[in-house]
Order: C-alpha cells, then structure tokens, then sequence
C-alpha cells in the first residue's frame, strides 16, 4: 500500500519531464548530439579538414628544406665556428654552444680520467676553428688564403708544434659564484694526463677558477684574456715584450687567475711593468686577497706536485699566473 502511494507521484514527475522536452524540442528545432553528428560528419568525425576561414590564412615565409636521396637536407650552409675578424673577447654564446655539440660524437681516441674530465686528439672542427688564432699558418698558406690574410696569424719560420702534438681538454670548474661550469684547454698531449687529474683535484676541492675558455674566444690576445681573468693554455705567441717563443706556444704552460695573478717585470731603469693592466694592485704580494697563488695555495701544490715550475719563483720577472713544464 505504501509502495503504490510513492510510485504515483514519480511517474507523473517523470511524464511531466518527458512531454516538456518533446514541447522544448518542437518549438526550438534543436538536436541531439547524436543527431548532428550524423548530419555532420566531416566536422563531427574529422573526415577532412574544415576550411580555413577568411583572413585567417597562415603565411609561411620560409621555403621548406630540400632533402636529398639519404634523407638529409641538402644544401644545408656550414655551420661558423669561430669568427677570426672580430675584435675583443664578444662571447658569442650561439657559436660556443654549437661547438659544444659537435656533429660527430665521442671521439674514439678519447681519454677518460673521472666523469666531465677527458682529453682526446684535435678533431678537424677544432682544427679549423684554432687555424689562423691560436695556431698560426705559413707565409704561403696566408697568401693562399687571400681574402682573410690580414686577419689571419702567420709564422715566417717553421711552426714547432703540430696539430698531432696538441689535444683537447675538457674539464670541471668552479666560477666565482661557487657555480659549476665546463672548462675548455688545449695543451702538449705530453702535459694532458697531469691537467685532467690536477684540475679534478681542483673541481672536487670547489677551488674557484672564474673561466677557463680557449684563447680562440678572445681572437689569441693574451692581453684581452687575462684582463678578462681567463684561464688558457695553448697559443702560439712569443713572451711578452720578447722575441722568444712562449711554452705557451708548444701547450707547455698555462696561466691561472691572470688578472688576480698579473705578470710582474723589473726592468734596468727602475721601472715596473705589469700586465694586464689594471691588475696593478694584486702585483703586491705581501697583501691577502681572494685568488692569490702563492705557495701554501692548492693550485700551486697541485702543479709543483705534477714537476710544473712556477712563475712566481723567478728572479728577472714573476709571473704569478703562469705554470709550465719541460719534457725531456
């Protein structure tokens, strides 16, 4: 008895929804889901495109790449790694992080000391980038080269180190910020073992190097390097103010610091010279300063360590930044 009396009145309820959405669709003309699917298809189920609407036409600029018969783009322009007429150290931030991916992959002949820390024989890319910088072509490779030859350095006499002699080192470094970068040197392959596993030393003490860039960067002026406190190893020059080839120039030497560890010269007249300029005050090595070397200094017990002599012990000149090493 109960149960009749609830069931009457849902079923009016539900007789009412139902006659108000017959008289709701009758006077509006609307339409199920279902309904406009089926009269609408190609919208509804994407059989093909819906036209793009009038002025809202998509304009591609930029002609499609043309692929040869490998599959690859063809036509495709060299990618510069270096620019050899600029003047200055402009970090070209594009360039560097397209050489820092090359093209080909792991070197086969890499030498792997701990994770971040190798070395490994020039790669022609490298090759190309330091030819004419850091590592100079003959009188007749320069007039060869016609339209770069003002900007390209050259050697009148043979070179003394080859291209086979030199390699690249990557390593780890702290920057001034405590924050951890990748160092690129090139070097004597006779001194890359003592590099890798001096600057791991270095990495795993947090001992803070502000750059460590190729000299390349800085078009092979020394002098723009260390004002820019940069720390490198190869570049085939002389010795400042000399006519005498630098250990730099066989991958022998490599300067730390430059700027807080300038190159210091007394000459006859009483005079001093220093380089950088600007660096002056550091040249006072009785003060205390952040990035000093001198010899209670890890990075100088890390080199004198590894048979490195250090250009703060000279007599005629201190070069403070400078480590270098001769091989019998």
């Amino acid at each position: 008895m109960d149960k009749n009396k609830l069931f009457k009145p849902l079923l009016l309820i539900f007789v009412i929804i139902l006659f108000c959405t017959v008289l709701s669709r009758l006077f509006s003309g609307s339409e199920t889901l279902l309904e406009y699917a089926q009269k609408n298809p190609e919208i509804a189920y994407r059989t093909k495109e819906p036209e793009q609407a009038p002025g809202n036409t998509i304009k591609n600029d930029v002609a499609a790449p043309e692929v040869d018969g490998n599959g690859d783009i063809a036509n495709d322009p060299p990618v510069s790694i270096g620019d050899k007429k600029g003047a200055g150290h402009i970090h070209d931030k594009k360039k560097e992080q397209e050489r820092e991916e090359p093209s080909m992959g792991i070197h086969p002949d890499r030498t792997t000391y701990k994770d971040g820390f190798y070395y490994e024989p020039l790669s022609e890319e490298m090759i190309n980038h330091i030819t004419g910088i850091s590592y100079p072509v003959t009188e007749n490779e320069k007039d060869s080269l016609a339209v770069e030859a003002c900007n390209i350095v050259s050697s009148k006499e043979d070179i003394q180190v080859s291209y086979d002699e030199l390699c690249y080192v990557s390593i780890l470094h702290y920057n001034f910020h405590g924050v951890e970068r990748t160092g690129e040197l090139i070097c004597n392959q006779a001194i890359a073992q003592d590099l890798v596993e001096i600057f791991y030393e270095l990495y795993r003490n947090e001992y803070q190097i502000e750059q460590i860039r190729l000299i390349d960067e800085y078009n092979g002026d020394d002098t723009l390097s260390m004002l820019d406190n940069n720390t490198s190893c190869f570049n085939y020059r002389v010795v400042d103010g000399t006519s005498s080839l630098s250990k730099h120039a066989l991958g022998l030497a490599i300067d730390i610091n430059p700027f807080f560890n300038p190159y210091v010269v007394y000459q006859s007249d009483g005079s001093t010279y220093i380089s950088p300029s600007g660096s002056e005050t550091y040249a006072d090595r009785s003060k205390d300063f952040a990035y000093k070397i001198d010899q209670n200094d890890l990075c100088y017990q890390l080199f004198t360590e590894h048979g490195f002599i250090w250009g703060g012990n000279w007599n005629s000149c201190k070069d403070y930044q400078h480590f270098q090493k001769t091989i019998e």
